[in-house]
């Protein structure tokens, strides 16, 4: 794939993230439609739960969680057993995550955010005004894990 169509992707991600997506829709829906997936509001809902480090809990990066969804569609087996399957998947999800974590030091959402652990989690989502976007570190993330993913396909 060209360098230009990999960062009109990126951009489309970071456009959806604007718009109110989380960064696991955000990611996903900017590929799907390589895997036959044209319905843009099937992605949008498959991806829905990453959001928030899954669910809002600020456990794995949604944008990353976006990246192995994509990696499901790309090497995911769908034959039980298929142990060669399961551990290409496996390898290329792990390659992936290597690639974002090599680059932000962490796949954990509250880490990335700087934020502290909490005990229990506020399940509402956080208000998008302009000063959540300039404050959050997302929509980089979101834009270079597409580039993460693209690239690799590249290889």
């Amino acid at each position: 794939m060209e360098n230009v169509e990999i960062e009109r992707r990126a951009q489309r991600a970071v456009e959806l993230f604007k718009q109110g997506f989380n960064c696991a829709q955000a990611v996903f829906a900017s590929c799907a439609d390589m895997y036959g997936i044209e319905d843009e509001q099937l992605a949008l809902r498959l991806s829905a739960s990453f959001g928030g480090g899954m669910g809002r809990m600020r456990l794995v990066c949604g944008a990353a969680s976006g990246m192995f969804m994509l990696a499901g569609l790309e090497k995911g087996s769908a034959t039980p057993h298929d142990n060669e399957g399961k551990m290409a998947n496996y390898a290329f999800v792990q390659q992936l995550a290597g690639e974002f974590k090599g680059q932000y030091g962490s796949l954990i959402c509250a880490e990335l955010l700087g934020l502290a652990p909490k005990g229990s989690v506020d399940p509402r989502p956080a208000e998008r005004t302009p000063e959540y976007y300039e404050k959050r570190p997302c929509s980089e993330m979101i834009a270079e894990a597409v580039r993460i993913y693209l690239r690799t396909l590249n290889c």
